[in-house]
């Protein structure tokens, strides 16, 4: 049986994972974008040595072509691994109604992650009793906000702004249409939260069906551009710049981080109720990797965990393995793919295969 995933965001991590635990990887590149896998991290020997973690690679003209038979076809022996690459590239739709791979994970799950689907992330995180920021209506902005909006041109990144008054939204939102940023649909649709200051960080968890563990395998915090470049300079400096070009928040890459250890618990709290709410509103409930992603605040003389997002697959950062949380549970660090392996290679020797897919 092979371990498959889509050619973006993780598809070395899970790669690595499946060769680990002894396991074929594929991976379904779209055409012009298939190098890093058919050719530089391609399964090969060099000498007595095997170097690589991709087997096999499939040519797809788009990714949505994934969802056509003869693509299917070429999948059929594999267990596939969501991404948020797939969720993007491929669609709800296409993915629910569609693909009939076997997916690992609940992979209803993943529409959650958009703010206007049903039962989505925020109703989950509200019903969970985990802590968020306070949200707002354009009318009702009464202290320093964030708002998240999607990109116009670029539908999977949003085009944050900052608003402190119901006046500063419509000026800033009106700039921002004006000049084909946002749209007016998406803009109605965007999430209106209070200005979290505090230290960021992504809680990365595995939820294992078969144990019935919440697992913290590591905890990583975010590369930006150009919100990155601009936070290397100086005040004066950054004033400056934005008075030429606006901030953006496009992910480009993640840093491992660690926490505070009296700090830890108020993470995993958090995990254990999220993955317990869950089960009431999706029937198969959480399985394998989901994140979430917020921030540590100090308020009243306390920090609290505050959560911003949440994602409900594997995470894009497979630098968590360079944390120390998941040797502390295994004794050995366990990088996301890995885990994904060995928890099917678990299923598979006891027959409860269809526990873990959707």
């Amino acid at each position: 049986m092979f371990i498959s995933t889509l050619g973006s965001h993780s598809a070395l991590d899970v790669s690595e994972g499946a060769k680990a635990e002894g396991y074929k990887s594929l991976v379904v590149c779209k055409k012009g974008r298939e190098i890093t896998y058919s050719k530089h991290y391609k399964a090969r020997k060099r000498g007595p040595k095997e170097l690589g973690v991709v087997d096999e690679v499939i040519l797809v003209d788009e990714f949505t072509d994934m969802v056509k038979p003869e693509a299917q076809d070429q999948l059929k022996d594999s267990v596939f691994i969501p991404n948020r690459s797939f969720s993007v590239y491929v669609g709800y739709d296409n993915i629910e109604n569609k693909f009939k791979v076997p997916v690992f994970g609940n992979k209803y799950l993943l529409r959650a992650e958009e703010r206007t689907a049903k039962n989505n992330q925020y109703d989950l995180l509200e019903a969970a009793d985990v802590n968020t920021a306070r949200t707002f209506t354009p009318d009702s902005i009464d202290s320093l906000s964030l708002v998240k909006v999607q990109d116009a041109k670029r539908s999977y990144e949003r085009a944050f702004f900052f608003a402190d008054s119901p006046k500063e939204y419509e000026e800033k939102s009106a700039k921002l249409l004006k000049e084909g940023i946002i749209n007016e649909e998406d803009l109605q649709a965007s999430r209106i939260e209070e200005f979290i200051l505090g230290a960021q960080f992504n809680f990365n968890f595995f939820h294992s069906p078969l144990h019935g563990e919440l697992e913290l395998l590591g905890i990583d915090c975010r590369r930006q551009t150009n919100l990155d470049g601009l936070l290397r300079l100086p005040a004066p400096q950054q004033t400056e710049v934005l008075k030429h070009k606006r901030f953006t928040t496009i992910e480009a890459g993640h840093i491992a981080s660690t926490m505070r250890e009296s700090l830890l618990q108020k993470g995993i709290e958090a995990g254990e109720r999220f993955v317990e709410t869950v089960k009431r509103f999706y029937p198969q409930g959480l399985i394998g990797p989901f994140a979430l992603q917020g921030a540590i605040e100090e308020k009243d003389g306390r920090e609290r965990f505050v959560v911003f997002d949440v994602s409900f697959r594997m995470p894009g950062s497979p630098g968590t393995r360079f944390t120390p949380y998941s040797a502390y549970l295994y004794r050995e660090p366990v990088s996301f793919g890995r885990r994904v392996a060995m928890e099917i290679k678990e299923a598979e020797k006891e027959n409860r295969l269809k526990e873990i897919i959707s």
